[in-house]
């Protein structure tokens, strides 16, 4: 049966469909026969108890440049839809928690993808520090001598801002590095918010590797190795996406998460594990479904629409 289903997403027209995962779960609904709605998150509302969006209901094409077509402009009552993608990138920011609170008010009758309430709950660097046996030595603080006395231990570090995405801003600061402190003076001009340090993990040399799970399953994975001349693995900094299969830590590590990744009601997560350590659990916009089935892996997309219509009937 056809169902309604609303994007919160960032400009259309900004996206590479050859590697975005939005545009690949747009594609699978449009195939489905499902009615897709796109707006952008400073388009959403709420009155009297009435979530509203300003957007266009869309068609997409997998044409890289010319993928998508826009109708008339109109607002429309959220509640009267199946489904919400909560699908626009970080910062996460309060202008992004604004937005789950506004979400939270149509859920779950309409099904939020993912739980509103528990994405607001669960930043991906600070929700990983909930299995403190599965990840790296990690600090969240303001606190330059907390930062130079972790540095003394672990020789080795990566500080980056707290509630960034894609890895902007990213550092890594070695035993003799002299700019520590003008780092930090940086970031503290930049936010309030605390940082994260951790303790560098030479296995991201052999990659980084996200792994997607759909309600608490893991369904594929992607390994991303970093440039020669970069310490961040992120694809559009010049990662290389490459296939690899799940090893049985990541087995462990899965099975460890799955469950409470359920229990929220966060259908749709992306994990990254770097060696046998997990470092981040992606809730947000998590990405990699078309590097997945690009090199032979899963159809996550239609693995996802399984789920979700499933949850509807």
């Amino acid at each position: 049966m056809p169902l309604k289903i609303a994007f919160q997403m960032d400009e259309i027209s900004s996206l590479h469909i050859e590697g975005d995962t939005t545009c690949a779960m747009m594609l699978e609904a449009q195939k489905r026969g499902h009615e897709l709605f796109y707006y952008l998150p400073d388009a959403l509302s709420l009155r009297d108890g009435i979530v509203t969006a300003s957007g266009f209901n869309v068609e997409v094409k997998d044409v890289e440049g010319d993928h998508f077509k826009l109708g008339e402009e109109k607002t429309v009552d959220l509640s009267s839809y199946d489904v919400v993608h909560l699908r626009q990138d970080p910062p996460f920011d309060m202008g992004y928690i604004t937005t789950t609170h506004i979400l939270e008010q149509i859920h779950p009758e309409t099904l939020v993808v993912n739980n509103p309430k528990e994405v607001r709950n669960a930043p991906e660097k600070f929700f990983v520090l909930d299995f403190p046996e599965l990840t790296a030595s990690t600090l969240i603080t303001r606190d330059e001598k907390a930062v130079q006395s972790f540095r003394a231990e672990k020789k080795d570090i990566i500080v980056k801002p707290l509630y960034g995405n894609g890895g902007a801003g990213v550092f890594r600061i070695k035993e003799d590095d002299t700019n520590l402190s003008s780092l930090m003076e940086m970031l503290k001009e930049q936010s309030s918010e605390p940082f994260i340090v951790q303790e560098y993990l030479p296995a991201v040399r052999a990659g980084d590797k996200r792994i997607i799970l759909i309600d608490g399953e893991p369904v594929g994975a992607i390994n991303r190795v970093p440039a020669a001349n970069e310490t961040r693995s992120n694809m559009h900094v010049g990662g290389r996406p490459e296939q690899i299969d799940l090893s049985d830590r990541d087995k462990e590590i899965c099975a460890a998460i799955g469950p409470e990744l359920k229990k929220r009601g966060l259908i749709f997560v992306g994990i990254d594990v770097i060696g046998n350590v997990l470092t981040e659990i992606n809730v947000t916009s998590p990405t990699g479904v078309r590097e997945v089935l690009k090199f032979g892996g899963a159809d996550i997309a239609s693995l996802l629409w399984d789920a979700i219509e499933e949850k509807r009937a």
